[in-house]
């Protein structure tokens, strides 16, 4: 069910500010933190053990929702650590008068190109045009 939801399409209010980008790869980290918890729990080596002895054909199954999600993790750590590094940058969109804003740009657009450049996941056209059109 959490792979399903990772793989919709995100539908948001038009309104929405880069905060609440950040908002959404925590909750998707958290998420997925929990079902990598939950794989790598005793009960669940046990399981995998027992499906490994019978020479299960569930295991190849196991095997490729094994991959997804801790792809899917790996995606949501990532992101989160980046967009975190927006955060200086963008506070003051939130908190200061419009004059005041214009010095947190530059540092703003700098970290979007540096997200954009390094980021494993974050580095599609899609999510950084996204994350420009909260900001």
């Amino acid at each position: 069910k959490v792979l399903a939801e990772n793989d919709q399409v995100r539908k948001e209010a038009d309104d929405l500010g880069p905060r609440a980008e950040l908002d959404y790869w925590k909750k998707k980290l958290s998420k997925f933190d929990y079902l990598m918890e939950q794989l790598k729990s005793p009960h669940m080596k046990a399981v995998l053990g027992v499906l490994t002895a019978a020479k299960s054909k569930l295991l190849k199954k196991w095997r490729a929702l094994d991959i997804r999600i801790t792809d899917a993790a790996n995606e949501a750590k990532d992101n989160v650590k980046y967009l975190y590094s927006l955060e200086k940058y963008y506070d003051p969109l939130y908190n200061s008068d419009p004059v005041s804003m214009v010095d947190a740009i530059p540092g703003l657009i700098n970290t979007i190109k540096m997200i954009q450049s390094i980021s494993q996941y974050y580095n599609t056209s899609e999510k950084i045009s996204s994350l420009f059109v909260k900001v």
